[in-house]
């Protein structure tokens, strides 16, 4: 389960818009308790890709370092990462499912004509032949506490 509030899906909302028709991505960064990710933190990223940018996201060697030792040193973990499908559904294509590891939370948000549809969360078996789809939760905080609850925001 990935726990991710508001304010966070909305980031990752306003990400993809502004980038369409290129594909958004970014890391998402928290804690983990056996199967559960709380996402806490997001890092939006250029896309690095030099063509195909449409339907190809590209995250340096260099950058998953940085971001490796930003997330040891705020006492985070890397949790996964995000990413938008340009004028497609939020489902997994074979590039990501030969481009991803197991255990991550991979975020795909659909984009519409310009517009943030579908937004799903996906994680890779071990074995890696396939995708399971991972609920998402929503937390909101209020007066200083943690409120989860799961109410569709998985559109």
């Amino acid at each position: 389960m990935l726990i991710l509030a508001d304010h966070l899906v909305q980031r990752i909302r306003v990400h993809a818009r502004r980038v369409y028709p290129d594909e958004c991505c970014g890391f998402l960064f928290g804690s983990s308790e056996g199967e559960i990710k709380h996402v806490t933190r997001l890092h939006e990223l250029a896309n690095a890709r030099g063509r195909n940018r449409s339907r190809r996201y590209l995250i340096t060697p260099e950058t998953f370092s940085q971001a490796e030792q930003w997330a040891q040193g705020m006492s985070l973990e890397i949790l996964g990462l995000y990413h938008s499908h340009p004028d497609h559904p939020s489902r997994p294509s074979q590039f990501d499912l030969d481009h991803s590891l197991p255990w991550w939370s991979y975020v795909i948000i659909s984009v519409d004509r310009g517009n943030p549809a579908a937004l799903s969360s996906w994680v890779l078996k071990d074995d890696r032949t396939e995708f399971n789809e991972e609920s998402i939760e929503n937390a909101n905080v209020k007066d200083g506490t943690m409120e989860v609850r799961s109410d569709g925001m998985a559109e």
